[in-house]
């Protein structure tokens, strides 16, 4: 019994082993690339969701600590990191969590709470370090904030659709290899 539950244990570290190095990789990618720094950042923020889908909500957490900790050790511009620590590693957990809750409404209302007050955060206290990239067009809180939701929605039902992708190919293979 007790080299069954081994031999789980050795496999849910592997992947989140392989998890966190393919979100480094895309955090470095993030970090060096001239144009797809945002995009590269939020593809970086994918592997948690695999993590939390395969091994459970630990395992998600730990795959978004280490890569988190290792970005802010090991790789050149923080901003990337720290939007990936604030926000797209982060929300594969907090998504798991708040799809729990009962009712759509209230769903959405809280994944909408925290996404602006992600934002927030962001506008008023790191607007220097993660957002400089906007054009001055673009730099009215207003419009930053109605965008920001429009393009939060589309984004959290595109990571629906990869996670429903991910459960019916990826997930199933592995775990035909248990």
């Amino acid at each position: 019994m007790a080299g069954k539950r081994t031999g789980a244990t050795a496999h849910v570290t592997a992947l989140v082993g392989i998890l966190t190095a393919l979100s480094l990789l895309f955090l470095y990618l993030s970090a060096v690339s001239p144009g797809a720094k945002l995009g590269l950042t939020a593809v970086a923020g994918l592997f948690p969701a695999g993590a939390v889908i395969s091994s459970g909500l630990r395992a998600g957490f730990f795959c978004y600590g280490a890569t988190g900790l290792l970005g802010l050790l090991l790789l050149p511009g923080k901003g990337n990191v720290i939007l990936y620590l604030l926000f797209f590693g982060l929300w594969p957990m907090l998504k798991s969590l708040l799809e729990h809750l009962p009712g759509r409404v209230l769903e959405w209302a809280c994944k909408l709470a925290v996404f602006y007050a992600i934002l927030c955060l962001f506008w008023f206290g790191l607007r220097e370090l993660l957002l400089p990239f906007l054009p001055p067009l673009l730099n009215r809180n207003w419009m930053v904030f109605a965008g920001g939701g429009v393009a939060f929605v589309i984004y959290d039902v595109g990571f629906s659709k990869l996670i429903g992708f991910y459960e019916a190919r990826v997930d199933r293979v592995l775990r035909k290899g248990t």
